[in-house]
């Protein structure tokens, strides 16, 4: 169900594209995630605060603060976007919603494919606890940061700058399967500009790995883990790259 979420997200990312201005960044074109809604939602798309919404529970697309909502079930891609195209339209969007990645998703939608719906409940609480563990993490650290969902790699995230005049930044948190681990897994890299930091002479962590191969930075799966262990795990690796 991973797959289908990933993929119904990029509808959102496409509509923060089409009404949106572009950002150097694409930060314009990230999600956050309602804890209490259990959806994914865009920025606001007008000055009314209409939000593009993708309700995990419920597998569906929800225009906010409207009744016009899209149960994916059984859709196709094009379904998808003549009805979102129909109903931008229907609110009063000036510009036309446009389907327009300008970045390569690792599957795409045949033509003939629709969308099917499974279990989606545990995706809900992983998505929840990657919210309130990296909240407790920056509220602990009295960090600033956005805790926003990429649309691209799927990853919810922070990224912060630290305080002390080193000119590091340390980003962190949940991604989802990929080639390195086949696990959703909490995350934490360091960087002196572009340049991830070299972790080979970290103390060993009591929860998680670091690695220095390829990816600069502590990792650790999520299954299993409750609140207050990733808490740990982003707390105990953010000091070391304090030090």
């Amino acid at each position: 169900m991973t797959k289908q979420l990933h993929l119904a997200a990029q509808y959102l990312a496409t509509a923060a594209k089409s009404f949106l201005e572009a950002k150097s960044d694409d930060s314009h074109t990230n999600l956050g995630f309602s804890i209490e809604e259990k959806s994914l939602q865009t920025w606001d798309l007008d000055d009314k605060g209409t939000k593009l919404c993708l309700n995990y529970e419920q597998f569906s697309l929800k225009w906010s603060q409207t009744d016009k909502s899209y149960a994916l079930d059984g859709k196709t891609h094009e379904e998808t976007i003549k009805w979102l195209s129909d109903t931008s339209k229907s609110l009063g969007f000036e510009k036309p919603y446009q389907f327009d990645l300008h970045y390569d998703m690792p599957y795409m939608m045949g033509p003939n494919d629709r969308f099917k719906k499974s279990d989606t409940q545990e995706l809900i609480l992983l998505r929840t606890l990657a919210q309130t563990s990296l909240k407790s993490f920056l509220d602990v650290e009295n960090l600033t940061s956005d805790i926003r969902i990429w649309p691209h790699h799927f990853d919810t995230g922070a990224f912060c700058v630290l305080n002390d005049g080193s000119g590091k930044s340390v980003g962190m948190g949940l991604s989802i399967p990929d080639s390195m681990i086949d696990d959703h897994y909490f995350y934490i890299s360091g960087y002196l500009g572009h340049d991830g930091l070299d972790t080979s002479t970290f103390d060993t962590l009591t929860n998680g790995k670091w690695l220095n191969d390829g990816f600069k930075g502590g990792i650790l799966p999520a299954s299993g883990v409750s609140n207050e262990i990733a808490v740990q795990f982003f707390r105990e690796a953010f000091k070391a790259y304090r030090s």
